[in-house]
C-alpha cells in the first residue's frame, strides 16, 4: 500500500477510496441476506464480512490521484526487496506495513468466528489468496498507478492469521460457552 504520507496523506493520494468504501458498504447491505443464508450466519456477520472485503478492495484497488489527474501509469513490476516481516520498529511507526497488517485482522476475525467449519476453511483459503491477487493486479493493471510490493503480501497475511487465530479462539470459547449453558 503505497502513498501514506505523500501529498496530503494516504487519502489525498487515493481520492476514490472514500467513494469506494461507501460503495462497498452499500453492496454489503445488498448481499448480506443471501450471504448470511449461504454461510448459515447472522445478517450482521455477513454484512461485516462482505463490507470488510469491499473496504480492502477499495483501499488497495482504486487508482491513484496521479492516474486520475495526469494519466500516470505504473510499471509492470513488483518490489520484492522485502519478503517476510519488517522490523518491529517499522510496524510501530504506524505506516504502510502496520496498516497492511491491521487492514486484514477484521477479515480474519470474522472468518474465525463462523460456526460452520467448511465455510471457515473455504473463506480462509480465499482470504489467503486475496493478498496475492491484489498485488498481482496492482503489478499488471498499470493504469491504476499502484505499487506491487512483496512485503505487502506478508503484512496482509500476518494480519489475516492474527485475526483468524483471535476469531477462532473467540468463536470456540463462545460455542463452548453456549454448549455448557
Amino acid at each position: 500500500m503505497r502513498g501514506f504520507g505523500e501529498h496530503g496523506g494516504f487519502w489525498g493520494g487515493y481520492p476514490p477510496i472514500r467513494p469506494g468504501v461507501a460503495i462497498a458498504l452499500a453492496v454489503a447491505l445488498l448481499l448480506c441476506v443471501p450471504v448470511a443464508r449461504r454461510l448459515g450466519t447472522g445478517r450482521v456477520t455477513a454484512w461485516l464480512l462482505v463490507a470488510t472485503v469491499g473496504v480492502i478492495l477499495a483501499i488497495t484497488m482504486t487508482p491513484s490521484r496521479w492516474a486520475l489527474e495526469f494519466g500516470a501509469q505504473g510499471t509492470v513490476s513488483c518490489d520484492l526487496s522485502r519478503i517476510g516481516p519488517a522490523s518491529l520498529e517499522v510496524y510501530l511507526r504506524f505506516d504502510d506495513p502496520a496498516l497492511n497488517v491491521l487492514m486484514f485482522i477484521p477479515l480474519g476475525v470474522l472468518i474465525g468466528l463462523l460456526e460452520r467449519r467448511q465455510h471457515r476453511r473455504a473463506l480462509a483459503v480465499a482470504a489467503i489468496l486475496l493478498p496475492f491477487a491484489i498485488e498481482t493486479i496492482q503489478a499488471f493493471a498499470v493504469p491504476l498507478d499502484r505499487a506491487c510490493q512483496g512485503g505487502d503480501v506478508f503484512d496482509n497475511l500476518a494480519g489475516l492469521f492474527i485475526g483468524l487465530a483471535a476469531g477462532w479462539v473467540a468463536g470456540t470459547l463462545w460455542r463452548s460457552g453456549r454448549a455448557d449453558a
